[in-house]
């Protein structure tokens, strides 16, 4: 909102802001030590070429935020995930691993068959995935650490991949409450923008480096012009949850339908029951499916639309969409 003074940190240029620009690689270094807390810290980092994905590439600038690798060769990949995506946790995993295999290239591209030793110095990655959404919503708690282990039992034996989820709807945690430095990062993800100057001097208390994270999303710090782009964002976002709310909606509606009517045709309330579940599961996937698919131009018509309202030229809407000139100048003929 225009009254409060910071920004929101899941915004994609702020988060990008915040963790990866090479002024603020300290605050990087804090946060994946602060998160993490591997045995041997974290001490000097790397900023890397993010992982970029030709299917998905026009809907997102790349699919990772952040890549990075430390002073010991280890690998870091952040990602900050808005909205809920089916598959997420395999792509996440996917991804690490695809990580960890690129070390095999960086050692010896020219030797076709590595040697035993090569393997061995192999190093960890660690996929970072802050989200918005839970997308394992029966745990307790807001992080989750997720490796290899052995299924009977239970012994931790290959730590290589990490996946760490940090799911932001599962922290709890108020103001009063904060009494760690994860807290306190949980806390500033999740509602930095409501913070006001006296909930501030609570929160940082001795830690110089939450004051400069906050500093970043400082709304006095930005230009006119990145103020704009961060507006852009925002209202994007905002179209992309109306369609997917909307294609539930209409999933919803469609599966409770069906299912009355198969139930009401059986003529058994054990028909009922089962067509009512059955019709509603079915028809929440269906309308989803459908919903989003349909929902992508429509939601590039109105993002179009309202950016074009704003003054922004063909140019700017062109850079932000990742459509193409001609497809935007098509959208404003329509509408």
């Amino acid at each position: 909102m225009v009254g409060h003074k910071f920004l929101n940190p899941r915004n994609d240029l702020a988060f990008k802001r915040i963790f990866g620009s090479e002024k603020n690689r300290d605050i990087l270094i804090h946060f994946l030590n602060d998160i993490l807390q591997l045995a041997s810290p974290i001490r000097e980092l790397t900023f890397l070429k993010t992982i970029q994905d030709p299917e998905i590439a026009p809907f997102r600038v790349s699919i990772v935020d952040v890549l990075c690798q430390d002073q010991d060769g280890q690998r870091f990949i952040i990602e900050m995930q808005l909205s809920h995506e089916k598959g997420f946790d395999r792509r996440a995993l996917y991804y690490a691993a695809r990580a960890y295999c690129s070390q095999r290239q960086r050692i010896d591209p020219s030797e076709s068959t590595p040697s035993p030793a090569i393997y061995a110095d192999l190093k960890n990655v660690y996929f970072i995935a802050i989200t918005d959404f839970t997308p394992f919503p029966k745990k307790e708690n807001w992080i989750s650490r997720i490796a290899l282990k052995d299924i009977e039992t239970n012994e931790l034996d290959i730590d290589a991949i990490q996946l760490i989820f940090l799911q932001l709807p599962l922290f709890h945690q108020e103001l009063h409450q904060l009494r760690t430095i994860r807290q306190k990062w949980g806390y500033f993800l999740k509602h930095a923008e409501e913070t006001t100057e006296e909930e501030l001097i609570q929160i940082i208390g001795d830690d110089a480096i939450i004051q400069r994270a906050y500093d970043e999303l400082s709304r006095f710090k930005w230009s006119e012009v990145e103020l704009n782009d961060y507006e852009s964002v925002e209202m994007k976002h905002a179209a992309d949850q109306a369609v997917i709310s909307a294609a539930l909606e209409k999933g919803e509606k469609l599966g409770l339908e069906k299912g009355e009517k198969l139930g009401l045709e059986k003529g058994e309330k054990l028909g009922l029951e089962k067509g009512e579940k059955l019709g509603l599961e079915k028809g929440e996937k269906l309308g989803l499916e459908k919903g989003e698919q349909l929902g992508i131009a429509r939601r590039n018509r109105e993002i179009v639309e309202i950016m074009s309202k704003n003054g922004m030229s063909i140019e700017q809407i062109s850079q932000i969409t990742k459509l193409s000139l001609e497809q935007v100048i098509e959208i404003l003929k329509e509408g």
